[in-house]
């Protein structure tokens, strides 16, 4: 129903605009504004960089060209966790990104993303629209003149390729891997030694020993990459069970458009993000499929309950931690909190009933 909205939400844009610009020639309506977006994804890169494209075309359709959008991947800007401060000093308009990257600019920009333990997609998006999120989100951005809306879900990432299975937390110490956001400190409470790589240094970290391990998202795009050749065993999720990436948009900039157009904008994206998950779900049941099949030396695993629970005790007591420090950390980790009790109640007696009737 939450599509259905937006694509109605669309098609009015598109019709209420398309009867001002037959009816009105003022200057505001002749008016074209250029923004520039910067992304951390290579050029072309799948999912993702879809996702941006996709919003290019909505937004510029539903203006009716009012608004142009130049995108400037990774190969353009070079700086591919550098989307946070492009936007914040006006250098560029726009970015897509993931807020967990900006943490040690601003903590309380990770929980925008996901968490570990935490919502899935459809709780996730619940909690943004309708339980605070989007509230919370504009409080954190506003204070470094941006504006986050929500950017694209992977759905539930995989936990990951290693080079060596693991059997006990003893297997955690001393290990290097790729892992951003919350999950990272989750890994080095446990005595892992957590490393942030942009995407494409991934595959070349892994084979040269540089890290023993990654996580990147799941079959949607982790097959394209390669790390199966390099790491055969792959561990399910619990770091990141609803990834939202982020489109920024640059406070000033955004006042400066008119209200129409802001909200053409911002339309745009959610309707966007809304594809991308859909993608997203698509390439990884396909790949999925493809990868049993193609690729029958993946060792396909999952934690052992003693790692999950030392996962989870060192997850508690590190929300603890940063709640009892920082005022809105604590009011951002307890509406999640609270939002997710409910709703995986729910999720619990709806979805989970059904798959597990259907496992019988």
């Amino acid at each position: 129903m939450k599509f259905l909205s937006i694509v109605f939400i669309t098609m009015f844009l598109m019709a209420c605009n398309s009867d001002k610009q037959t009816t009105s020639n003022t200057p505001e309506n002749n008016k074209t504004y250029t923004l520039k977006l910067a992304e951390s994804w290579p050029s072309n890169f799948p999912i993702f960089g879809d996702a941006t494209k996709k919003f290019k075309k909505l937004a510029e359709e539903m203006s009716n060209g009012r608004l142009k959008i130049r995108i400037d991947s990774k190969n353009k800007h070079k700086s591919a966790l550098g989307i946070f401060d492009f936007v914040k000093s006006g250098q560029y308009d726009l970015g897509h990104s993931g807020s967990y990257y900006w943490k040690g600019k601003d903590i309380n920009t990770l929980f925008f993303t996901t968490m570990p333990f935490g919502m899935t997609t459809s709780e996730q998006r619940a909690w943004f629209e309708y339980g605070g999120g989007q509230e919370l989100m504009d409080k954190v951005y506003s204070k470094h003149g941006m504006k986050s809306i929500i950017g694209g879900s992977t759905g539930n990432q995989m936990g990951g390729w290693f080079q060596k299975q693991i059997n006990s937390v003893e297997d955690l110490k001393g290990l290097k891997m790729r892992i951003p956001g919350f999950a990272g400190e989750v890994m080095a409470e446990v005595g892992a030694k957590p490393i942030n790589i942009p995407a494409g240094e991934l595959y070349t970290a892994l084979e040269r020993g540089t890290i023993d391990a990654l996580e990147w998202v799941g079959p949607s795009l982790d097959l394209r990459m390669g790390f199966h050749q390099v790491a055969p065993y792959y561990y399910t999720g619990w770091h990141e069970p609803a990834t939202e990436l982020q489109f920024l948009i640059n406070l000033k900039k955004y006042h400066s458009l008119p209200q129409d157009l802001r909200t053409i904008l911002t339309t745009a994206m959610k309707l966007s993000a809304y594809e991308m998950y859909a993608q997203s779900e698509y390439e990884s049941a396909k790949n999925w499929a493809n990868m049993k099949k193609d690729y029958p030396n993946i060792q396909v695993k999952t934690f052992s309950q003693p790692v999950f629970d030392a996962l989870r005790a060192a997850n508690n007591k590190l929300l603890a931690k940063l709640a009892s420090k920082n005022p809105l950390s604590k009011e951002i980790i307890d509406s999640q909190a609270a939002y997710l009790k409910k709703a995986r109640a729910w999720s619990a007696i709806s979805d989970q009933s059904y798959l597990n009737s259907q496992s019988k």
